[in-house]
């Protein structure tokens, strides 16, 4: 009996680069008039620091929004000289605005009536707002960031380092107002990812961190989001990490105010998609405060939170310091799973998974109550869950011990159900893997796989012309695995499978091509027992199993020695089967034993004629074949790596086998 063990290595998510804060758009105000002739240049009003609207998903790659904060807006008159506050009363204490100052005013005032056609970025506008940014008078000056601060909402299109130095300049003023509407503005620009690299590379990370350690709750909001904003950049994620902000985006990820934590979890979410920044976190303290919030009951901070606890457990070493640190993590995700928003729900069940890649995870998420809260989100209508819950299940499910709970939990039928229900390829993958896995598990009885009606299920997949070439992959190495098995054996054989693997073993996808021929090599290893079903499947579909085996033990076309390998021990197989039929199907066949026969003088060929009647194809090196295949020649399944030359050699003992085989077969029938 042929058996062949495919790697059932756990798999990690990675949530999008992008899942990000950006700044919330804010309400238009009309120019307000002060004594029915003063025009404001600062179009905005006193408003409450609000939250953006919700966005799509993680797993749509939507983009999360920050908090910004605005103070009060003073207008200037055109017509006077004098500084004029929003409310209309004068202060009759403020300096006189020099004729520049006038000019830039009186021309911003006009082209805040036709903002929509203007462009503030570059000319004339410019020059104008970069006045009242340079200003000494400090009512000049936070009307110059207010505006940025509304036309970058706006308008958020690549700009100039012209443009960008005025709003550096007003983030670096005295005035606390001022730096707000400065930051604001920067916040709202970096939703572009050329405005977020100059705005690095023009140096505004350092006044930006020191917004972040002031006492001023407005002014941290404003700071935080933009530097979350900034840290959805590749290359502004280093910088963010040497330039000392770790540390301050930890503590404030603690504050009392929500707005500031939410920014602050957000920014450190987007310092977690490489392993070196995950590092810096860890060694920042982050790993301690992201498991805190997972405490908060606003759904935002438990989002920012579980999503960058999954990507930290994506590495073994987050892993494992997890493990060692925080030993109610896995309770607080289960609660998660069972009553939350959606979105929790999917970072919640990913983070179990990417935690499942360890053992020691495995057992102690079932153990936790992990299955009964996996089971009804397997019976979700919403994707996304369902591709979590199974993404998380197949992770489990490789635990040998977690075998029987996962069947006792009932989740079996709904597997097997999902193989058909689910038109979602990724569901349909992590299923049948997870199937395969507890197939794999241990030798305990699996008749009730088949009773589940998995062979139904695999079967019309199989079939469908919707079925993509990874379902297709997926279903094939796990018939690898089910054919092992004595009690699911027969329902392939009976089930119609081989039909449907012979057309495959012409496949232009490598890795399917050896799975289809390993588990015909399989099949052909149960030929005792089920002799008339290869025989009828002899010469169809497609010129059927003799067809497939002249192809692949063609000396004179190029084929990859595994493959031909695999081949080999298929006729092996079926010349051992003691069925009359097969056995003389194959010794009659007009080229099978004529090829097998040049393949094992192939030794006394020269090295290119040897490698002329055979490739090495790189995908398959290391694959293994089967059991008693390794047993029989000595392959180390723990050390499968070989070179060229034991593969070749491998190869050619292989054809010697069957032409001692079919040599001792004819004396047999000579001596009766």
């Amino acid at each position: 009996m042929s058996d062949y063990y495919p790697s059932m290595a756990a798999h990690c998510h990675y949530v999008p680069a992008n899942t990000a804060a950006s700044p919330a758009a804010a309400r238009r105000v009309e120019p307000n008039s002060t004594h029915g002739s003063a025009m404001s240049v600062s179009f905005g009003r006193k408003m409450v620091p609000k939250r953006a609207r919700d966005e799509e998903d993680a797993h749509a790659g939507g983009q999360q929004r920050c908090t910004y904060y605005r103070k009060s807006v003073v207008a200037i008159s055109p017509k006077r000289s004098k500084a004029v506050e929003s409310h209309g009363s004068s202060r009759e204490d403020e300096p006189l605005l020099a004729d520049k100052e006038l000019q830039a005013v009186n021309m911003l005032v006009d082209l805040f009536e036709r903002r929509a056609t203007v462009s503030f970025y570059e000319g004339e506008p410019l020059q104008a707002l970069s006045t009242l940014a340079y200003s000494d008078t400090y009512h000049l000056q936070l009307s110059a960031a207010t505006a940025f601060s509304e036309i970058s909402e706006m308008d958020t299109r690549p700009v100039t380092r012209e443009a960008l130095e005025p709003i550096l300049y007003l983030l670096q003023s005295a005035h606390i107002d001022v730096q707000h509407g400065a930051s604001a503005a920067l916040g709202n620009l970096a939703v572009n990812v050329e405005n977020k690299l100059l705005i690095v590379r023009m140096g505004g990370l350092e006044p930006l961190i020191r917004q972040m350690l002031s006492p001023n709750i407005d002014a941290q909001i404003n700071s935080v989001g933009c530097i979350t904003n900034l840290a959805t950049a590749e290359e502004n994620k280093m910088r963010i990490a040497k330039s000392g902000a770790l540390l301050p985006l930890t503590r404030l990820a603690r504050s009392r105010d929500l707005r500031v934590q939410r920014n602050a979890a957000g920014a450190l979410l987007n310092m977690t998609h490489s392993a070196e920044h995950r590092q810096q976190l860890i060694g920042a303290g982050a790993v301690p405060v992201l498991v805190e919030l997972l405490g908060e009951d606003d759904p935002e901070l438990q989002y920012y939170a579980t999503t960058a606890l999954s990507n930290i457990a994506v590495d073994d070493s987050g892993r494992q310091l997890l493990w060692d640190t925080q030993p109610g993590l896995i309770d607080a995700l289960v609660r998660f799973v069972d009553a939350s928003t959606i979105k929790v729900q999917c970072q919640a069940i990913l983070t179990l998974r990417n935690l499942a890649s360890d053992d020691q995870y495995q057992l102690q998420i079932v153990a936790h109550g992990g299955l009964d809260s996996l089971l009804p989100l397997l019976q979700s209508e919403y994707d996304p869950l369902i591709i979590s819950a199974a993404a998380c299940l197949r992770n489990l499910s490789i635990h040998p011990d977690n075998e029987q709970p996962i069947l006792h939990s009932g989740i079996l039928p709904c597997l097997v159900d999902l193989l058909t229900q689910s038109g979602n390829e990724e569901v349909q993958c992590h299923v049948i893997s997870a199937l395969r896995n507890l197939v794999a598990n241990n030798d305990a009885d699996k008749t009730p796989f088949a009773e589940a009606g998995l062979f139904d299920h695999m079967k019309a997949v199989l079939l469908s012309p919707d079925a993509s070439d990874n379902v297709v992959a997926e279903m094939v190495a796990a018939l690898n695995v089910f054919v092992l098995d004595d009690s699911l054996a027969p329902y392939i054989l009976d089930g119609g499978f081989l039909e449907l693997l012979i057309p495959l073993t012409r496949s232009p996808q490598v890795e399917l091509q050896y799975n289809a021929c390993v588990t015909i090599s399989g099949l052909a290893g149960k030929a005792g027992e089920a002799a008339d079903r290869l025989v009828q499947v002899w010469d169809r579909p497609d010129g059927g199993l003799q067809s497939y085996l002249a192809s692949f033990l063609a000396v004179d076309e190029g084929m990859d020695p595994v493959l031909r390998s695999i081949a080999l021990w298929t006729v092996t197989q079926l010349l051992e089967s003691n069925s009359p039929d097969l056995v003389n199907l194959v010794t009659s066949h007009p080229s099978i034993i004529k090829n097998i026969d040049k393949i094992a003088s192939i030794g006394s060929l020269s090295d290119s004629e040897l490698r002329n009647s055979a490739y090495t194809t790189d995908s398959l090196v290391g694959q293994r074949m089967s059991r008693a295949f390794d047993d029989a020649y000595g392959v180390d399944p723990e050390n499968p790596d070989e070179n060229d030359d034991d593969i070749y050699n491998r190869m050619i003992n292989l054809a010697q086998d069957v032409i001692s085989l079919v040599h001792n077969q004819d004396q047999d029938v000579w001596r009766h």
